[in-house]
């Protein structure tokens, strides 16, 4: 599955592709077997609005922790770093946990945010120059799972990276070694990465996390379907669908999904789409590692443990990394 910017903080409402590509990739995902969309067509207007939900339902405990553990381990983190250090922050999204590091960064030199939404990422720039008018920031429009160039002017720094949320649980684990390698190739040996995981925990606290009380996370889920409809001139009945999150304890992942509550024909562009009763389309999977299981899979990536961190319990962590070589 691809990358949930939900757990990127980032509250973009631009599209990521066009109508043609969007179009294809429905039609793709539902032909397949099992029937599979893509979590980065979670984000329109609507689903960014009920994202800002989820992050403050008391269910939902990463944004909070995560928080909480820059916080009070900002200084730990913060020694690990190189001075005068240029920080590279992929998929930056929302400046939160940005400014929750940086209050504990003075002699950072430089800030490079990296988003694939331009308008959102220059519109977070300019604010955090206007705050902070001594750091430099040079945003960088690129697709950050991608080899891209670092601008010209922080090229002979220190660099270290910083990729919070755990976003790296949205990605297979093949596809997770591969993207932090890919970390190490734009930032160099000897570079430091700040990196938010997730961690296995009660079956209970995980489901509910995806499944909470209120119905914000289904009717996120759900509003997929309504993008679809909307933008691609759908036949849908979405209220014959219902959401299901769980947790796979053999792939240790959260999966979420769309089941039809009745056997029925979907039609998109013209196309139709059979479902059976009870059919799914998988629609999200969010990776959850024990400490030494993800320390295995950044050795896999060319990347040794610094230090890890963990709220009291244990239901999130953040790992200080240093690239080989």
């Amino acid at each position: 599955m691809t990358i949930d910017p939900r757990l990127s903080d980032s509250s973009s409402a631009e599209p990521v592709t066009e109508d043609g590509v969007f179009l294809a990739d429905v039609w793709d995902g539902l032909a397949a077997k099992p029937k599979v969309l893509s979590a980065k067509y979670f984000y329109d207007a609507a689903g960014s609005a009920l994202f800002e939900q989820i992050t403050a339902l008391p269910e939902y405990y990463p944004t909070r922790t995560e928080l909480r553990i820059l916080d009070e381990r900002g200084p730990d983190i913060a020694a690990l770093l190189p001075k005068g250090a240029a920080l590279v922050e992929f998929g930056s999204g929302s400046t939160a946990k940005l400014r929750r590091l940086l209050r504990h960064l003075p002699d950072l030199s430089a800030y490079i945010p990296v988003d694939v939404s331009g308008a959102f990422l220059t519109e977070q720039a300019e604010t955090l120059r206007a705050d902070l008018p001594d750091l430099t920031v040079e945003p960088v429009v690129a697709d950050f799972t991608r080899p891209f160039t670092l601008p010209d002017s922080v090229r002979d720094r220190p660099l270290a990276g910083f990729f919070p949320g755990s976003t790296i649980g949205n990605f297979e684990p093949g596809e997770a070694a591969r993207l932090l390698d890919v970390f190490g190739r734009i930032l160099g040996p000897g570079a430091t990465l700040v990196i938010g995981v997730d961690l296995v925990k009660d079956r209970a606290v995980l489901e509910a996390a995806y499944d909470d009380a209120a119905g914000v996370t289904a009717a996120f889920n759900l509003n997929l379907l309504r993008r679809i409809q909307r933008d691609l001139e759908a036949d849908i009945d979405v209220e014959s669908f219902r959401h299901r999150a769980f947790f796979n304890a053999e792939a240790s992942r959260i999966e979420m999904h769309l089941v039809s509550r009745r056997a029925q024909t979907l039609r998109v562009a013209g196309r139709g789409f059979a479902f059976e009763e009870g059919e799914s389309i998988h629609t999200e999977n969010s990776y959850k590692y024990t400490l030494d299981g993800f320390r295995a899979l950044a050795a896999r990536a060319g990347w040794s443990p610094l230090e890890a961190w963990t709220d009291s319990d244990g239901l999130f962590s953040v790992h200080a990394l240093r690239r080989d070589g």
